[in-house]
């Protein structure tokens, strides 16, 4: 089976501009966009979360060049991913993507299939009363058919917007990070990530000690300049789409 790459991530909250402006991401280009997620409209009128529950993440982003949607299985499992969607793949305007997702001691294995539209072409989708399922199109449908075929796509809500503020391949001593602000429903995050890709002359050990090297650098070089590390388990999508939905907001 064929090593899968790594997207590694730490979380950051408290002063979210004054921990940006130290790991140095305010000081080149910054992109701007705006970020729903699709729920089920029954379970947020009832304050949960029932297709992050079951493993399905459903994403709009706008703004800051082409918009782009994203159906994504985290965590899941390779035996679910089935037929075409067992490998990587990109063929334009789609990219499917298998990787591992680690953050602190948590770590799964995420599966995102990703479709890009032209700028403003998905801003219209997350108006009060349009059905946010709308734009998925058959690939992504046939996606969550093969891999997740108990997740229905009915009745959606979209849940937002986030402020998202991202700052890409920052220099952080030796590595390029990745920092992207959230900014949503009285709360503020600050995520910083890197991607590890496995060599050809990896196996399963060397890689997973290389990953886990890059995790304490990565964690130790944001420390190192006064930025404490959220202590929080939860991934920053699941606290956000919580608060959206125990708000009501949409």
């Amino acid at each position: 089976m064929d090593l899968l790459p790594v997207e590694i991530k730490v979380n950051i909250e408290g002063n979210v501009g004054a921990a940006l402006s130290a790991l140095g991401g305010s000081q080149g280009a910054m992109t701007m966009r705006r970020i729903w997620f699709a729920e089920d409209r029954d379970g947020v009128a009832e304050g949960r979360v029932p297709l992050l529950d079951g493993g399905v993440i459903v994403r709009f982003r706008t703004g800051g060049g082409p918009d782009d949607l994203t159906v994504k299985l985290r965590p899941c499992t390779r035996e679910q991913l089935v037929g075409r969607f067992s490998a990587p793949f990109a063929v334009q305007p789609l990219t499917y993507r298998i990787e591992a997702d680690w953050s602190g001691k948590r770590r799964v294995l995420a599966a995102s299939l990703v479709r890009t539209h032209p700028p403003g072409a998905l801003s219209g989708v997350v108006e009060q009363g349009i059905d946010p399922a709308a734009p998925i199109d058959a690939v992504q449908d046939q996606f969550l058919h093969a891999c997740a075929p108990s997740v229905g796509l009915d009745g959606l809500i979209a849940l937002g917007p986030i402020h998202s503020t991202k700052a890409e391949d920052v220099p952080l001593g030796d590595l390029e990070v990745d920092l992207e602000a959230w900014s949503v429903a009285g709360l503020e995050f600050l995520e910083a990530s890197i991607r590890v890709k496995p060599k050809d002359s990896d196996d399963v050990e060397e890689f997973a000690a290389r990953a886990e090297r890059k995790q304490r650098k990565l964690e130790d070089a944001i420390r190192e300049r006064g930025v404490v590390l959220s202590e929080d388990p939860e991934p920053k999508t699941r606290r956000v789409l919580t608060a959206l939905a125990s708000a009501g907001e949409s």
